[in-house]
């Protein structure tokens, strides 16, 4: 093969991968991104093209230098190159009351004990929590994005999971029999994996998972503590396309219904642990008494991002969590030091900028409660969910790691663990793909 030969099947190799490309996003549905890397298949080859019509020894050696450089630097990229450690703080004990989160804090009535005790004690959050009062309310009529057929749907949803607090916590019905951890581990990995789990992930419990203090419904100012060693974590899918319409109705549908389904695999596998003759507690939407993204984290099923939520290793913050905590033995999920989802949340920032909200902070982490964390401000975000009526979900549309679970993007996703250097390009290029603030993709049929 002669030099002309290699320039040419090297340009030919560059429109092919983009050409390939292109139609991995269209299948996707990404039609801005399949545009682009149809412009890059066009353009890139375009040197080696002249190098490989050039006479000219000089202008050859030149372009030789230029693909060696080209193959060094895809080599650099595949390297195992880690970068500055970034983990989040943790604590011994547990520090927040659950009276304080915004679910708390909507439940309380005006001129009852609870709510004059409580603002008695935190005036300043009265005069915030005043101003999404005002707002029409989440799945109410007269917001922003009302739908009546979607928000219905979404409340029904919610409906639902309140029917599962029946079998939150009760007694196992026979003496505890004596089986292997990993057995039943792998058992209830595989069975809840059938029911719908998308991921799910065993873990010690510890103290600074739960809350202080419990803030709804009946459990409401009573004190919370560690009863159960062990924790289950289940997580579901969201699926892509409902998250992408954020912060439109299909979005709030799709939240409930995966609440809804992670509540019904946590129940059912919670109510085989009893059967077995092991206690189990669950905790699903409006009945936590911990906090699932810390519990989900030390599974080892992701990571916290940037805004508050558990990036997950296939489906980013797509996904929504259930627990359920017990004495049955399980095998413990080893959990990797892997600090790369903090160090793309630290450069990345598109969920802070795509915030409608601003309630996701831009800037580095900050030491909130003697731990370094990124804080999310729950007021403002809880206020524009009350005035356009939905969860709004833009954090989770516009974040990188929320791409499809698709072989390609994972290999994105391992290579941004594996290499510093591929971190950076691949926000870069996230950008130029997708754009740093990625288009809101509307299902007519639910929007009508």
């Amino acid at each position: 093969m002669n030099v002309s030969h290699f320039f040419t099947g090297f340009a030919l190799l560059i429109f092919a991968g983009f050409l390939f490309l292109s139609s991995l996003f269209i299948a996707e549905g990404s039609w801005r991104a399949s545009f682009r890397s149809l412009i890059l298949a066009i353009l890139l080859p375009v040197p080696y093209l002249f190098f490989s019509i050039s006479a000219n020894p000089f202008i050859q050696t030149s372009g030789a230098i230029v693909t060696f450089v080209t193959i060094f630097c895809l080599i650099l990229l595949v390297i195992p190159l880690k970068g500055r450690e970034i983990r989040y703080g943790l604590v011994d004990k547990a520090v927040i009351d659950e009276r304080d989160t915004m679910f708390s804090r909507k439940d309380l009535q005006p001129g009852t004990k609870s709510y004059d005790a409580y603002y008695l004690n935190n005036p300043e959050k009265e005069i915030k929590d005043n101003i999404w009062r005002a707002e029409p309310g989440l799945l109410s009529p007269g917001s922003l994005l009302y739908n009546k057929l979607a928000f219905a749907a979404a409340d029904a949803s919610f409906d639902t999971v309140k029917t599962f607090s029946e079998f939150r916590d009760k007694k196992p019905e026979i003496t505890s029999t004596d089986l292997s951890g990993l057995q039943v581990t792998e058992f209830i990995k595989e069975w809840s994996k059938k029911l719908g789990a998308a991921a799910v992930g065993f873990t010690e419990m510890k103290d600074y998972h739960y809350y202080t203090v419990a803030g709804r419904d009946l459990r409401y100012g009573s004190i919370i503590s560690k009863e159960h060693p062990y924790g289950i974590v289940f997580l579901t899918e969201m699926d892509f396309e409902m998250v992408m319409t954020a912060p439109h109705s299909p979005v709030v549908m799709e939240s409930s219904n995966q609440y809804l389904r992670s509540a019904a695999i946590a129940t059912q596998v919670a109510v085989m642990i009893r059967k077995l003759g092991y206690r189990a507690k669950t905790h699903i939407d409006a009945n936590y008494d911990l906090i699932c993204p810390l519990v989900a984290r030390d599974s080892g099923l992701g990571e916290i991002g940037r805004n508050g939520m558990l990036i997950s290793d296939e489906y980013g913050p797509r996904v929504r969590i259930s627990v359920i905590t017990t004495d049955l033995p399980v095998k413990i999920n080893p959990v990797r030091s892997d600090s790369s989802v903090l160090q793309f949340c630290a450069i990345c920032k598109k969920c802070a900028l795509n915030c409608p909200a601003q309630s996701i902070p831009s800037g580095p982490m900050e030491n909130i409660g003697g731990t370094m964390k990124w804080q999310l401000n729950q007021e403002s975000c809880y206020t524009y969910w009350n005035h356009t009526g939905t969860d709004c979900g833009r954090c989770l549309s516009s974040c990188p790691y929320s791409h499809p679970n698709t072989w390609f993007h994972n290999i994105v996703r391992r290579g941004i663990r594996n290499n510093i250097i591929f971190l950076y390009l691949s926000k870069m290029l996230d950008n130029y793909f997708y754009g740093k603030r990625p288009s809101v993709t509307k299902i007519n049929a639910l929007l009508q």
